[in-house]
């Protein structure tokens, strides 16, 4: 009988996680070295702590390769498709937030929505021939976002470095961007659109529904969830 419970294996997000769990009578801790990626669990038993990045954590619970682990909502729903068939939310866990937004240069004033950037992409492919670019990291939730809301006639771009340098570099005219105060958008020459917020990010406990669940695991899933509060 045991679960295996993912976790980021470093900064600011596991020490969140690890916060969150021990004032619930869980404790998790590295065990070893501080690079090192075994952890520990005291507080329940059968619990086993994986030490992941929290981009690795997404794949992971989606193959069942672990039971539980705690990573962006944004990621989950960026990298897996249909997401919520593999994966079930057992609780947001109020940190980590960040923002996934639509933003233009602040030079376009007359665009104040989506209906205007749909309206200017439309311009854009008659004056120039070619669709308006949109820069991102996340293309699976700016496609379905966008898709939703009637816009066309753009074209998302793939952003390997900083995104909301991309439109200054001349290699997009748009973004869509993570961003928890806008502060580096601005800095950068743009504005979010106030309709353009596609995902409110945090760190969120996900159980598998891929993974093996024994009847074993279930109790003991129970008793987890029941010492959590969730």
């Amino acid at each position: 009988m045991s679960i295996r419970l993912g976790v980021p294996s470093k900064g600011r997000l596991m020490d969140k996680t690890f916060d969150w769990f021990g004032a619930r009578g869980v404790t998790l801790k590295k065990a070893g070295h501080d690079r090192g990626y075994a952890g520990a669990v005291e507080g329940i038993e059968g619990v086993e702590l994986v030490l992941l990045s929290a981009s690795e954590i997404p794949r992971e619970l989606a193959q069942g390769r672990l039971h539980l682990g705690v990573t962006g909502s944004d990621l989950v729903q960026e990298g897996i498709a249909g997401w919520d068939l593999k994966l079930r939310v057992l609780a947001p866990m109020g940190f980590g937030g960040a923002d996934l937004v639509i933003a233009v240069p602040q030079a376009w004033v007359d665009v104040e929505g989506l209906e205007d950037l749909d309206a200017v992409c439309a311009d854009f492919r008659r004056r120039h021939g070619m669709r308006l670019r949109i820069a991102t990291k996340y293309h699976r939730l700016v496609r379905e976002f966008l898709r939703e809301r009637g816009v066309a006639d753009y074209l998302l771009v793939d952003s390997q470095g900083a995104t909301e340098g991309t439109v200054r570099n001349e290699t997009a005219e748009a973004v869509a961007d993570i961003t928890s105060t806008g502060e580096t958008l601005r800095a950068n020459g743009l504005k979010v659109l106030p309709d353009g917020l596609i995902h409110a990010s945090q760190a969120t406990l996900f159980k598998s529904r891929e993974a093996p669940w024994m009847t074993e695991d279930r109790a003991l899933l129970d008793r987890l969830t029941a010492q959590l509060g969730v």
